[in-house]
């Protein structure tokens, strides 16, 4: 809203899993405490799944590689970029796979989040959470805005339909795909809105035509 108003307005947006709710409010389909009513109830959903054992795992590895190497209760969390995906479950499982993974010589590298987001442990709170989603009006979005779930412009029957926000909390976030449409057909300014440049760096590695620029410093730099 600040950059709003002062008048840089966007042609289109994305967020990254958490941060299409953002898109979505300012589309319009979400009111600003319906959104943050579910973000507070999905918050407290994962957190209450994590407490058994979760975490999440960085592999520099494209979609295909990630896939046939990944051991059963283990998901597939986001696509960030061709050569970069995001594996989530189990803490164990998933330290037994980083530990074959850096065998085989490939440099993952843990998220210190103890969280299994777009997981098969979210599983047994997927009712839950759409009981909370069928609590909240949904709205056609009045402005464009890339979907998570598909990777595509989201359609208004996605954005009003509950079970689209229950799927968005369970799979994973096609955040690569994502970025190609958003920046298709144009050259392309993408203003990174959240603390540091992760989501910059993606845009950048896509090779497609772009100024990348965050707003904000990463929380660990001194600038």
């Amino acid at each position: 809203r600040q950059w709003m108003a002062w008048g840089v307005e966007p042609d289109v947006m994305i967020g990254h899993s958490l941060g299409e709710y953002v898109a979505a409010h300012l589309a319009g389909v979400l009111t600003f405490d319906d959104a943050l009513s579910l973000v507070v109830i999905r918050s407290g959903l994962m957190e209450r799944v994590s407490g058994v054992g979760a975490a999440m795992l960085v592999v520099p590895l494209p979609e295909t590689d990630v896939v046939g190497r990944l051991p059963a209760g283990l998901s597939l969390a986001t696509v960030n970029a061709d050569d970069e995906c995001v594996v989530a479950g189990d803490a164990a499982r998933i330290a037994a796979f980083a530990a074959g993974l850096s065998a085989g010589g490939v440099e993952v590298t843990h998220i210190p989040l103890a969280a299994a987001a777009h997981s098969s442990m979210l599983d047994s709170v997927l009712d839950e959470f759409e009981t909370a989603v069928r609590q909240v009006r949904l709205a056609a979005p009045r402005r464009p805005y890339v979907s998570n779930l598909t990777g595509d412009w989201i359609s208004p029957e996605q954005a009003t339909d509950q079970r689209y926000w229950v799927d968005h909390l369970r799979h994973t976030v096609r955040f690569a795909d994502g970025l190609r449409t958003a920046m298709s057909d144009r050259p392309t300014v993408v203003v990174e809105l959240g603390p540091g440049q992760s989501l910059a760096s993606y845009a950048r590695r896509t090779g497609l035509p772009v100024a990348a620029i965050s707003t904000l410093r990463h929380p660990d730099d001194d600038v």
